[in-house]
């Protein structure tokens, strides 16, 4: 858009005519996410509260506008990067997230894991020295005393508060893992995400040639990295009639990773009754 046609539009928000300001905020949303520190610039000078609200209405429109962008690109990728979904779902409340700032706080984590591991450890020896610095000395756990909170699902909040929910958690747990070189992939285990070590030749050794699954054992994050073994996981799916068990214990794309976190984020926004986040959360979801 033209930058005096621009300027122009903004500065009819201050018209007190509905009519007028809802042409003006149909032709502003037309436009990118770019136009917001232009906007930002009027409310500064503003010094109408309608015309302030207005324009803070508007950034947040645009701010979402570019988060569905993101995300729909994402979901599109033919190999989605787990940190970068973890991203677009913190845009959703934090647009300026410091992303720099977030990988630094990943780094370190990462750092201290990866001095203690060696090509001679097994990959069972590998989670065991992850789990210890994730859970023990890092001290990750569910937020058990506040488990729906909308924070839960953000990883900038999670580094900080090192609170997540069972998804979050074991989001972050398979991100780390794959960044120190652990086959980490993701098990849709009913009500409680895993994180399956998958190695299709040792599972081959280990569970017989006729094994059709890739997974070695589990591992879950909300209960301090616990491995479970494939018949324990199958145990528990028979016992509570969860059919086809493969649906529950073979791992699914990342892409669901981050439809079970927008949902849960869903489901966080429902119970605090922060009706408008909600609504546009399943706009979210809907581009699954």
């Amino acid at each position: 858009m033209n930058k005096n046609r621009l300027k122009a539009l903004i500065n009819l928000l201050d018209d007190p005519d509905d009519l007028v300001f809802e042409m003006v905020e149909q032709e502003l949303l037309k436009e990118s996410h770019s136009i917001i520190p232009v906007l930002e610039e009027k409310w500064e000078s503003s010094f109408d509260e309608t015309s302030q609200e207005r324009i803070e209405n508007l950034i947040q429109d645009l701010q979402f506008k570019k988060t569905r962008m993101l995300l729909k690109g994402w979901i599109a990728s033919p190999e989605p990067d787990l940190l970068d979904g973890f991203f677009v779902v913190d845009r959703f409340q934090y647009p300026d997230v410091n992303a720099e700032g977030v990988r630094m706080k990943i780094d370190k984590i990462k750092n201290d894991v990866w001095l203690e591991l060696n090509d001679s450890l097994t990959l069972l020896e590998k989670v065991t020295v992850l789990n210890h610095f994730l859970f023990n000395v890092h001290g990750f756990t569910v937020n058990h005393n506040n488990i729906q909170s909308p924070q839960n699902c953000y990883l900038n909040q999670m580094l900080d508060t090192k609170k997540g929910n069972p998804v979050s958690l074991s989001l972050f747990y398979a991100m780390l893992a794959r960044q120190l070189g652990l086959p980490a992939r993701f098990i849709d285990f009913p009500k409680n995400p895993l994180v399956a070590i998958v190695d299709r030749e040792l599972a081959m050794k280990v569970h017989g040639k006729k094994s059709q699954s890739e997974v070695l054992f589990y591992i879950n994050p909300s209960n301090k990295g616990s491995i479970a073994s494939r018949k324990e996981v199958k145990y528990h799916l028979k016992k509570n009639n969860y059919f086809p068990e493969e649906k529950y214990s073979e791992p699914r794309p990342d892409q669901l990773f981050i439809r079970r976190l927008l949902e849960s984020l869903h489901e966080a926004f429902h119970s605090v009754g922060f009706t408008e986040k909600e609504d546009r959360v399943a706009e979210l979801l809907q581009l699954f």
